[in-house]
């Protein structure tokens, strides 16, 4: 599924960055005033703990529901290759008696798949948004604790703003972690993969982007 909306990452990472670069923070003592870091805030959010145990716990709240489309689905198949076989034998009263059947059958099928679609998108982003916004309280904390200046999201493919990194700006894995010890959620054995967030543009050098 495709329910990770990106628009949702880059709201609530606007307003937590906007908040924390507004707080007072201390500059660093060495090194110049503007401290920067990176952070890809939609990978940073579906990487941790919480999420990946909300995710399993929503596809297998679906699955029940999977079974029942794919089933249906078969029906209409099987409906179909049987017409398909035995249509030389078939009056054109029978013939449109199952054709009016299969046309049925399809129909219940798309509104069955277009609810199960727009139930799980929705579903998807109450789950995504509730981890984010707490992310985004531990990255805002975790920046004026560290003395960031700005932090920028490097995942935000409708403003790419993000020109150069190091493996020393980009907090990514080190929000993750603090998050993970913050909300105790361990992690989990196996679970379904969660839908990736687009990757981000290729990097070139800025001056800048350095401290």
């Amino acid at each position: 599924m495709n329910s990770l909306t990106t628009w949702t990452a880059t709201l609530l990472c606007a307003g937590a960055l906007g908040a924390a670069a507004q707080a007072p923070v201390a500059p660093p003592q060495d090194g110049p005033a503007t401290k920067v870091g990176v952070i890809s805030f939609q990978a940073a959010v579906t990487q941790t703990n919480e999420f990946q145990r909300d995710f399993t716990d929503l596809e297998k709240k679906y699955e029940p529901k999977r079974q029942e489309l794919k089933t249906l689905t078969e029906q209409v198949d099987t409906l179909k290759k049987q017409m398909q076989t035995q249509a030389d034998t078939l009056s054109d009263a029978e013939r449109e008696s199952r054709s009016n059947v299969i046309n049925e059958k399809e129909k219940q099928l798309q509104r069955s798949q277009e609810d199960d679609q727009n139930d799980f998108q929705q579903d998807m982003q109450q789950t995504f948004n509730s981890v984010a916004s707490k992310v985004g309280d531990v990255l805002i904390a975790y920046a004026q604790q560290h003395g960031y200046t700005v932090v920028l999201d490097a995942g935000s493919q409708d403003a790419q703003v993000v020109l150069f990194t190091t493996d020393s700006t980009d907090l990514t894995k080190t929000i993750v972690d603090a998050y993970n010890a913050k909300s105790g959620v361990p992690a989990q054995a196996s679970s379904p993969a969660a839908p990736a967030p687009k990757p981000a543009a290729p990097r070139t050098p800025h001056p800048t982007a350095q401290h």
